[in-house]
């Protein structure tokens, strides 16, 4: 049947199309070890469990007997938790006092796992006493537990709570040999750093009591697993990574519903595979981007499949969070005996709950990581089977990158995993539940909190702590672990009511961003609209309301340097990294809908200021008059590092293991205190969490698959699927993907060290006078201070007329052509400032001036053209965009400009041919079409 459904995928006219590439990985035969000198009981349960160990088994098990802290990467379905339990057991059923502590990042995954050592317990007739503890754990036995049991499993919100309660875990924390922490990735970004620091007061409370447990990770495959053990904890480890377990061949389909056109979403397109390959009786799992698609998806399908095979409708469900447990329990058990052919889901299947082998896995869209892409495939074809995995791409850079270079996902490493313990909010909070766990000494805080005193300051001037013999101790009214949520930095939260009960709650940027008033909102698949939005109270109210439309809310941002840490060069290339402040102003929303906007609303927020950390780069100006040259368009620099600057973010979680919306970015032609065209990417978190810090090391990489994935699409000016980005505060303009090509190919020059004689280009005698300015870690004072000269005054001038300022920026441009009166770009701004407030005999004087110094210059020519034109020298035009045309033929402004020309002198058939060529090269040029349409009625 497998086969059948893939020649099918390969040949059927309906899906052959769209299969952009499909991978065959080869089965791979086990390799089988041998542990020496286990316990009887253990050998017994293995014999009895027809249980063979892999040889990385053995070398972990091996390791961990040894007293090594260990890292284990191999894949899903590779026996990771075998190879740690063993050794563990092992050494609970030698020392009775012995005791463990298991961290899983989900309820599902304990629960599992409780089921495989209660099994073990019984089989091997052992007396360890393994029990859950967490949020959902009956009070009236959880006393019984923490005098009883040998081995806990909890998860870090539950074990941030009891920390503080660690007298009462005295008999467990004293004889606490091994901690293990499975799925071990999921701890990065915001709630990595917070876990960090658990670890770190875990391992204080330990040392208390006079134990010293090991650590044993469990992980999918990182491209940095020395760094972010090491980070995670706080010590050295181990890696074992070979996979020795046996694997049957694995069929991975990219499957593109936009590779020709696109007539259905790729949530369409997901119903009519996953109802191929359930027709095919294929066990199915798809994975979906969010609850509401995989109800929906599952309902689609039994709405079909009711017309033709009514016999396998009960045979389909979702499974999603949200579910009771007893549900979620009969579905996994429907997996595994088969009872079940077809289950969509959201990621919450993606971790290591059991529900046995499956034949197909379809996951819709990029699941953002490749560590989750390869832990959802990793659910089909367990053991020796032979398996199919499809991935349906969205329109969107990352899934068309992964379509278009298939080699990324096939035969590259995997994405770096950040943990960051330099956020002094993080720091400040943990830091103040330690103290109130534990005096702290000096030792300690060297110890575990890297002698952070910027985050001691704080807390001692809000005077929560005191000196004492002992050492600082806790005297706040407030416990401080209830303030901090593990999964976020700041405790600046917005509540969102429905009916006075609390419905979710938000940080202030997306409050700003998602929740303004009038704001729509989308929970659980219902929407609602927001109706109040109490800045003072951080209350937002919302009632339910069935609407067609969505909203977007647009921002200015500005971003300062505060100081810069560091500087990293490579070739002529050099990127900085340090403080910055960004601040955004949400000062519109716009309602729309599919694509197109109904309105737009005023918005009245306060603007929302933070400290994080950020990489900058500048752009030397000989690319910018390269670039211009090339591309005679007003807009065109800044459109190019815009586009840049969107298509960089949108390709850094290919590197850096986040989300796309955890970090920021801004763009401009000219920035202040580097005095030149700047890209800002910053962390959109209060403080940083590492993002951009990470990013510097691999940037020579960022922007060679960013280059690949714009240049490899097939639209003409920018789209969703390149340099377009869903969150951007500018609605997407200006964007030139032409420019942003040429940038990225410029900083790629610049990195290997090669000079900048790019294609087309015209190289001028092009000397940067010298910028001195305070340096940007000067806070406090004026910031920076700039000595102006034609270039600064000319850049500063194109800034403010790119964003509507026009008095500013004739200002600059005058000022500029005091200094040197020949300065082309001056003079042309001058005389385009000039055009728009009617003044043509003066922007005419401009432009004039400027072709004697540049005469060829093609975006001069157009816009003398059109002066021309608007004072009525309709011969004068034409001649000159004749000229222009002979330069650029394939500038459909030149033709239309031709046209309009010969239109006025009354050559209605060369005007009607100009249009015509106009619209040739840019079908959407609205002022040729008009006009020929005017001219055809």
């Amino acid at each position: 049947m497998l086969q059948k459904v893939i020649n099918n995928l390969e040949k059927n006219p309906t899906f052959k199309r769209k299969v952009e590439h499909i991978e065959t990985l080869n089965e791979r035969k086990a390799q089988y070890g041998h542990v020496k000198d286990l316990p009887e009981s253990i050998q017994k349960y293995l014999l009895d469990s027809h249980i063979k160990l892999y040889k990385h088994q053995v070398e972990a098990t091996q390791l961990i007997r040894e007293g090594e802290n260990v890292l284990i990467t191999t894949p899903t379905a590779s026996g990771k938790t075998l190879a740690f339990n063993l050794a563990i057991i092992e050494n609970l059923s030698k020392d009775e006092d012995a005791t463990a502590l298991y961290i899983y990042p989900a309820k599902a995954l304990a629960n599992d796992q409780l089921n495989v050592l209660k099994h073990m317990e019984s089989s091997c007739n052992l007396d360890f006493e393994p029990n859950i503890y967490d949020g959902d754990t009956p009070k009236n036995i959880r006393p019984w537990i923490k005098e009883n049991s040998r081995l806990i499993l909890t998860n870090p919100y539950m074990l941030h709570l009891i920390l503080g309660w660690h007298h009462q875990w005295s008999r467990f924390y004293k004889n606490l040999k091994y901690v293990v922490i499975d799925e071990a990735h999921h701890y990065r970004g915001v709630f990595g750093s917070n876990v960090a620091f658990l670890i770190r007061r875990l391992r204080r409370i330990c040392s208390h009591y006079g134990s010293y447990p090991q650590f044993i990770l469990s992980s999918a495959t990182l491209a940095n697993p020395e760094e972010f053990s090491r980070n995670l904890v706080g010590k050295t480890f181990q890696e074992v990574n070979q996979d020795t377990s046996p694997s049957g061949r694995k069929h991975f389909v990219l499957y593109n519903p936009f590779a020709k056109w696109g007539d259905l979403s790729t949530h369409q397109e997901t119903k009519n595979l996953f109802q191929l390959m359930v027709l095919n009786d294929l066990q199915t799992l798809c994975f979906t981007i969010s609850r509401k698609m995989a109800e929906i998806i599952a309902m689609w399908t039994k709405r079909e499949l009711n017309e033709t095979r009514p016999d396998l409708v009960d045979r389909i469900t979702a499974y999603r969070s949200g579910y009771l447990a007893e549900e979620r329990r009969k579905i996994e058990k429907g997996l595994k005996t088969g009872n079940l052919v077809g289950v969509t889901c959201t990621n919450a299947l993606e971790l290591g709950v059991d529900i046995g082998s499956l034949d197909c896995v379809i996951i819709s869209g990029y699941p953002g990581t490749m560590i989750s892409t390869w832990q959802q495939a990793g659910r089909a074809g367990r053991a020796e089977n032979e398996s199919l995995v499809v991935m349906v791409a969205f329109e969107n850079a990352l899934d068309q990158y992964l379509m278009k270079h298939p080699e990324f996902l096939f035969h590259k490493s995997h994405e770096n995993a950040v943990i960051d313990l330099q956020n002094k909010k993080i720091t400040r909070g943990h830091l103040l539940c330690a103290i109130k766990e534990l005096p702290l000494t000096v030792d300690d805080f060297e110890k575990y909190f890297e002698a952070d005193f910027d985050a001691l300051e704080a807390i001692r001037r809000e005077k929560m702590i005191k000196e004492a013999l002992t050492g600082l101790t806790f005297i706040g009214l407030k416990d401080p672990a209830r303030e901090i949520n593990l999964d976020q930095i700041s405790s600046d939260n917005f509540k969102v009511f429905h009916n006075k009960h609390v419905m979710e709650t938000m940080d202030r940027q997306h409050a700003y961003s998602e929740a303004h008033e009038g704001a729509v909102l989308i929970n659980q698949g219902e929407t609602y609209i927001v109706d109040k939005f109490n800045l003072d109270k951080r209350r937002i109210n919302v009632k339910k309301m069935d609407v067609d439309y969505h909203t977007q809310a647009l921002r200015n941002v500005d971003v300062s340097i505060e100081k810069e840490i560091s500087t990293r060069k490579t070739g002529k290339f050099s990127v900085s990294f340090g403080e910055v402040k960004v601040t955004q102003d949400f000062y519109k929303y716009k309602q729309m809908l599919y694509g197109k906007t109904l309105s737009t609303h005023e918005l009245d927020l306060p603007p929302l200021r933070y400290h994080t950390r950020g990489l900058w780069f500048t752009i030397p100006g000989v690319v910018a008059d390269s670039l211009e040259n090339i591309i005679p368009k007003k807009d065109a620099y800044a459109g190019s590092l815009h586009g840049a600057e969107h298509a960089l973010i949108s390709m850094f979680p290919l590197l850096v293991l986040c989300d796309r919306f955890d970090i920021g970015g801004l763009s401009t032609n000219y920035h202040p205190q580097t005095g030149k065209a700047t890209i800002f990417i910053y962390d959109a978190y209060e403080g940083g969490i590492g993002l951009a810090e990470k990013a510097v090391e691999v940037m020579e990489k960022l922007v060679e698959v960013t280059r690949d994935m714009v240049k490899s699409c097939k639209c003409r000016k920018g789209c969703p699927t390149c340099i377009y980005s869903p969150k951007c505060g500018n609605d997407n303009k200006p964007l030139h993907k032409k420019g942003t090509i040429f940038i990225l190919e410029a900083m790629m020059k610049m990195m290997k060290g090669e000079s900048m004689d790019l294609p087309g280009d015209i190289i001028l005698n092009h000397v940067e006078s010298a910028r001195k300015s305070l340096k940007p870690g000067m806070v406090g004072a004026e910031g920076y201070q700039e000595f102006e000269n034609p270039q600064s005054l000319t850049k500063k001038g194109e800034s403010f007329y790119i964003n509507g300022n026009l008095e500013e920026a004739l200002e600059c441009f005058q000022k500029a052509l005091k200094m040197d009166e020949n300065n082309h770009s001056a003079l042309k701004y001058k005389g385009m400032i000039l055009e728009t407030k009617d003044e043509h005999q003066e922007a005419l004087k401009s432009f004039k001036k400027a072709l004697q110094i540049r005469k060829d210059d093609p975006e001069t020519l157009y816009y003398l053209a059109v002066s021309l034109y608007n004072i009525g020298s309709y011969q004068e035009s034409r001649d000159t965009a004749d000229k222009l045309i002979k330069i650029r033929a394939d500038w459909d402004d030149a033709w239309t400009i031709l046209a309009m020309s010969l239109q006025a002198l009354g050559d209605k058939e060369g005007a009607m041919d100009a249009y015509g060529k106009a619209l040739d090269i840019d079908p959407l040029n609205e002022d040729a079409a008009d006009n020929l349409k005017e001219l055809l009625d």
